[in-house]
């Protein structure tokens, strides 16, 4: 895999050490610098559902607000080519029809069908929903 779409669970899980799957997303970005370098890619939306993970730690888990916002500073630098959203939107919203899903996971669906790359998540009910597509969908914690 040369080329694979991230989305927010996968991100989040590189940032937060508490996160269960914190390793496995850490081996993730630690291939950005193999040689050929692993190329992430994502929908714009990626900062701000992330900005929101984080804005939820602080909220309910009582995160400290500083630590979440140097999180987001450091998610801001990561090598994640983005894509602009309204290029996704509407096969995004055909497949989150077809698929049973959300838009906004659509549009990370959508770049990878686009992209021919598969996608790369942390979020189990996503890939089980779905199994069976012609889009890729490969579980964080099956790399």
């Amino acid at each position: 895999m040369d080329l694979c779409v991230v989305d927010a669970s996968v991100v989040i899980n590189r940032v937060v050490a508490s996160q269960s799957m914190a390793a496995d997303a850490r081996s993730l970005f630690a291939r950005l610098d193999d040689n050929p370098p692993l190329r992430m890619v994502a929908p714009d939306l990626l900062c701000a559902e992330c900005a929101n993970a984080l804005w939820k730690y602080v909220r309910f888990a009582g995160a400290d607000g500083t630590v979440a916002a140097a999180h987001l500073r450091y998610i801001l630098r990561l090598q994640i080519e983005v894509m602009e959203t309204p290029l996704l939107v509407e096969r995004a919203l055909e497949l989150a029809g077809t698929h049973g899903t959300n838009v906004y996971d659509a549009c990370y669906v959508a770049l990878a069908e686009s992209a021919g790359c598969p996608l790369v998540t942390a979020d189990q009910p996503l890939v089980r929903r779905l199994a069976g597509a012609a889009i890729s969908v490969q579980w964080l914690g099956a790399l």
